[in-house]
């Protein structure tokens, strides 16, 4: 503990912990360039005042390893409610091992579990410590792998829509002669009303995309996710600029640093930026991100991890929706007490619970540890 009246420190960061647990998926999925059969979680815990914040991350073991090794002592007895002075420490501590990808996971974990610390110590919810724009943050149902029969696509995506989801996600992409079908089969089972998304995450061409939306948008669908590599910002764009009226052209989920959005955003490469705070340096990186959607006047849709993004998505400007995803809804009601479950089509942050309105439960979680 240090001396709070030395220091001008109110409440200290008194320890951050770090775990990691692997769950396998309920069935072998895909999308459009990889194959996958389990999904890692990363928990940070950190202490301070008598009370204990929760982050996480979707991500591997070793940036579980990086948290340890060399974030916590950076945060360690800072003032829990200075984040930003921690974000930019952490930002700082990985110069030299690269901002993209693992460094950029390990700082959002460790992000998140202050944000729910001050929470905490405050007794208020995120979104109210943030400032409310709206009671509750709509949702779509994202799954819809390309693993999938066509019997699976019509029971997960026709389920969501039967439940009150009005908007839903599938993959394309891993085999381009079939999708064609495959979102007509979708589509039917979905009925006229629901909104039909289609993410092929980067796997098709620059002319390959621009046929199938033409041919998408004949089914109706009004979202075409990564139609092109993320970075290929001119494939983006010339995406944009002749997709169909009525079809967005969305990416960003790759971002881990403010300077992605902004070349993403100053290229005019999306109709709706995609973030996701378990990557872009947690709630403080995904608040960076809303702020430049806000100076470009376009929409941010949050990806994957709903429960990390029903607060702040009920806090930003120009927020879209967040994504309902299959795998992280399993996992984060499997691992948290709090986990919230959408009605007709929004999920409303329980404001009786402070922070993000997680526990972990640790007995039901030791299985998966790795």
């Amino acid at each position: 503990m240090i001396d709070t009246k030395t220091t001008g420190v109110d409440v200290a960061i008194e320890s951050i912990a770090v775990s990691a647990y692997r769950i396998n998926t309920d069935y072998p999925e895909s999308d459009g360039t990889i194959k996958w059969d389990s999904t890692t979680l990363v928990l940070v815990e950190a202490e301070g005042g008598g009370r204990t914040g929760i982050g996480y991350t979707y991500a591997d073991q070793a940036t579980a390893m990086l948290i340890r090794d060399t974030l916590a002592d950076v945060v360690q007895a800072r003032d829990a409610m200075a984040i930003t002075g921690a974000w930019v420490a952490m930002v700082h501590a990985v110069r030299n091992l690269g901002r993209p990808g693992i460094a950029s996971m390990a700082i959002s974990a460790v992000d998140n579990a202050l944000w729910d610390l001050k929470c905490r110590l405050l007794d208020l919810p995120l979104c109210s410590l943030l400032g409310m724009a709206r009671e509750s943050a709509p949702v779509y149902g994202s799954g819809g792998f390309t693993s999938y029969s066509l019997e699976q696509l019509q029971l997960q995506l026709g389920g969501w829509v039967a439940s009150g989801i009005p908007r839903v996600k599938m993959k394309v992409g891993r085999q381009p002669s079939e999708d064609i079908e495959r979102v007509r089969f979708v589509r039917d089972a979905i009925g006229a009303a629901a909104q039909l998304f289609v993410d092929a995450n980067g796997a098709y061409s620059r002319k390959e995309a621009m046929a199938k939306a033409e041919a998408f948008v004949d089914v109706g669908v009004t979202w075409f996710e990564e139609p092109v590599p993320a970075d290929d910002l001119i494939g983006l764009h010339l995406l944009r600029d002749r997709a169909p009226a009525g079809m967005d052209i969305a990416a960003g989920e790759y971002g881990y640093e403010p300077v992605y959005f902004r070349r993403m955003l100053q290229a005019e490469a999306v109709d709706v930026l995609q973030a996701d705070a378990s990557r872009c340096g947690g709630i403080t990186g995904f608040l960076n991100a809303a702020a430049l959607c806000e100076a470009h006047f376009i929409p941010l849709s949050a990806h994957c991890a709903p429960s990390l993004h029903v607060h702040p998505g009920c806090a930003v400007p120009r927020f879209r929706h967040l994504e309902y995803f299959h795998d992280h809804v399993r996992i984060e009601r499997m691992m948290f007490d709090g986990a919230l479950t959408p009605v007709q089509g929004t999920i409303q942050p329980d404001l009786t619970r402070p922070g993000f309105g997680l526990d972990f439960k640790h007995s039901d979680a030791r299985q998966f540890a790795i």
